[in-house]
């Protein structure tokens, strides 16, 4: 049995979903780091004051405590998920691993721990994943990864994630956790709150102190797009034309806006960055630039539209685990009144009842969709703490 708390630094900490499993577990987290303020406000308020707001990579290494056994790193998915057609390397999002390795290069803990989406699996037909797993390997570890289904190890959520691991201890050992034989559902979780409308006071359902079950109401499936829409390179062009004649540059025309950077994917054509300008900009720009009503009609002309194979619009799964908890808005509740309080998307991922939340509605969302859920990461902690006592 350990006679110290092992020591434990975190990266991409988020709102610490995966540093609460560790804490659980009998980890003492000394330093942990994000750049996002509300993330960073919800950790103080639940975990502990060691969290540091900023930007990894413009913190030294130096700022950063020696002496650690485990250094954690959720680094960001956005750029490899799967639900990012366009994902690729040329993505910057995707080497924020690099800060991960420098970390674990500079202050050399015993075991790394990093973790992602299943989508980094079949990036560039695996590529990228041998990639990390080569860098990690060349500063003196011994790298596997694992992917993992959290609705199979009593997480009421289908949830699947790599992790990454490595050590420099002489683990050969896989990273094995055990399954439940029954998986939890949705109804099972969060059933008890199905009747209870939303509000931002705290709350007793149950015997149970219920923070945070405030939801979004929009579950509407139809919305208003443009009846004829014109193709913006078309657009871009024209505009281009009378802002030339005008002799306004983009940058003008974003000062008249009040707009930074916005005013330039009006006049830009090229990977199919650009975009149209919404109704109100459109009339705007027309003052300004004087244009004539050439696709005036084609721009502002709307009707409702059904919304189709959306998964905006998704009905949460009630009879067997939800669907994955996103970083955007959640899926519709059952009873097709609203989406998912902030509250049930926090027992989906295994929350307790007592860890609240803060920042706007869209941000808590957020929060929680890009945690790791913490009995999952409590799982993980357990196998980790054990390698760790055979050192």
């Amino acid at each position: 049995m350990a006679k110290h708390k092992y020591k434990v630094v975190s990266l991409f900490s988020g709102a610490g979903g995966l540093d609460l499993g560790f804490k659980q577990a009998g980890f003492d987290i000394i330093w942990a780091n994000d750049f996002n303020k509300d993330a960073v406000a919800t950790y103080k308020h639940n975990i502990g004051n060691e969290i540091i707001l900023g930007d990894i990579t413009q913190i030294s290494s130096t700022k950063i405590p020696d002496n650690i056994d485990v250094v954690l790193g959720g680094f960001p998915c956005q750029g490899f998920s799967v639900a990012n057609n366009k994902r690729s390397m040329s993505d910057m999002r995707n080497y924020l691993y690099k800060e991960l390795l420098r970390v674990v290069r500079d202050k050399s803990p015993k075991i790394f721990i990093g973790e992602n989406v299943k989508g980094l699996l079949s990036m560039q037909n695996g590529m990228v994943l041998d990639m990390i797993k080569k860098d990690f390997q060349a500063i003196g570890y011994h790298v596997d990864y694992i992917l993992l289904n959290a609705s199979n190890y009593g997480v009421p959520q289908n949830r699947e994630r790599i992790i990454l691991y490595g050590n420099k201890i002489g683990i050969y050992d896989k990273l094995t956790l055990k399954k439940q034989n029954k998986k939890i559902t949705t109804k099972d979780a969060i059933g008890f709150l199905s009747d209870v409308w939303i509000t931002n006071h705290q709350i007793t359902v149950d015997n149970r102190i219920i923070n945070n079950h405030i939801a979004s109401i929009n579950v509407q499936d139809k919305f208003y797009a443009r009846k004829n829409p014109p193709k913006q390179e078309d657009i871009c062009d024209y505009l281009k034309f009378w802002r030339n004649k005008a002799e306004l540059s983009t940058k003008k025309i974003d000062n008249i806006f009040g707009y930074a950077h916005t005013a330039g994917h009006w006049f830009r054509k090229d990977n199919n960055s650009g975009s149209i300008p919404n109704i109100n900009d459109w009339w705007r720009l027309k003052d300004i630039l004087n244009f004539d009503d050439k696709f005036d009609k084609q721009v502002t002309e709307l009707e409702l539209k059904q919304i189709k194979f959306e998964q905006s619009l998704r009905i949460t799964n009630w009879d067997s685990p939800s669907d994955t908890i996103t970083a955007t808005q959640p899926e519709i509740h059952i009873n097709k009144k609203r989406r998912l309080s902030v509250r049930e998307c926090a027992i989906l991922q295994t929350f307790p009842d007592d860890f609240i939340f803060t920042g706007s509605l869209n941000s808590m969302y957020r929060q929680i969709g890009n945690a790791v859920p913490p009995l999952l990461a409590k799982q993980i902690a357990e196998v980790i703490k054990k390698w760790l006592e055979r050192d």
